[in-house]
């Protein structure tokens, strides 16, 4: 089976490539932005990631352009997929399903760019030694982590690389004054810890504090509320380190499942509402509280 890429005729994808080139051109000349969200454009990212990346890397300084990105999926929508064809970027891609880590060696990107891409379920324990078993190690440009669950514990655990910049997803259901996260549990799954799909990952707070022990100051967040951008204190030049309160972007996404699994679309305060009274870790106290 093709990837949907293949579909579109090879003029139409050239096309998708050269707007972002242009795109990727501009954010270049960008001044010092206030809200990253001025930078966004979307290629390959979710939302408006590539633009912010596209943006970060010609304001911080880079010299081993390496990623690592893991929660790729099939790698067709990811954060790190324009490095890789825009700007020629080496890098690691690790996710949990054999049927996506074929479905990326099968893609024509594999053997046009250094690319590795690793089947593993990812915990706190086996991330270092995955991340060296590809011959990777010391500074790197960037990091990309959402694996939809341990994502604080995993990254508190990573040793081995410092990357320069790093994507964090978090969860803004869990609102941005408590630092907290779901208790760490080395196989976690989104869908099985709770229905709704919306107990997961840390909260803002949480991976902001967590950068501050690590020399990173927070940047900003895409626009949509579910990456916050992270870079390293000593490459942080002239952008301006937020603070939680002032980089927080609330998610309107509307993906909340009933116990049926059927999308219910829940709102607002009800996402919260829904799994209020789950267990929680408080990172600045190491107490386990509820929501």
């Amino acid at each position: 089976m093709h990837h949907y890429l293949y579909n579109i005729r090879k003029s139409q994808q050239t096309d998708i490539l050269l707007l972002g080139a242009l795109l990727a051109r501009q954010n270049k000349t960008l001044p010092i932005l206030d809200n990253l969200a001025d930078a966004e454009f979307k290629v390959f990212s979710q939302a408006g990631d590539d633009g912010i990346i596209q943006y970060l890397i010609h304001k911080v300084q880079i010299p081993q352009k390496i990623f690592i990105e893991f929660g790729v999926e099939n790698y067709v929508e990811s954060n790190t997929r324009f490095l890789l064809r825009h700007d020629n970027w080496s890098g690691l891609v690790i996710d949990g399903s054999r049927k996506a880590i074929d479905y990326i060696m099968s893609d024509d990107i594999y053997y046009q760019h250094d690319l590795q891409a690793l089947e593993a379920f990812i915990t706190r324990d086996n991330i270092n030694d995955l991340i060296t078993s590809r011959g990777i190690n010391g500074e790197i440009g960037l990091l990309s982590i959402d694996i939809d669950g341990n994502d604080y514990w995993v990254w508190k655990a990573i040793e081995v690389v410092q990357p320069v910049i790093v994507v964090a997803e978090y969860n803004s259901v869990f609102g941005k004054h408590r630092p907290v996260t779901v208790p760490y549990k080395p196989d976690f799954v989104r869908s099985v810890e709770h229905y709704s799909y919306l107990y997961f990952g840390a909260s803002l707070k949480a991976l902001y504090m967590l950068a501050e022990e690590k020399g990173y100051s927070l940047v900003g967040c895409n626009a949509i509320g579910n990456n916050a951008y992270f870079v390293r204190n000593d490459r942080l030049g002239e952008l301006k380190a937020l603070s939680v309160e002032e980089g927080y972007v609330e998610s309107q996404f509307r993906e909340s499942r009933n116990k049926q699994g059927q999308l219910n679309y829940l709102r607002g305060t009800q996402r919260y509402e829904c799994i209020k009274g789950m267990p929680v870790v408080n990172v600045e106290t190491g107490e386990t509280e509820l929501l």
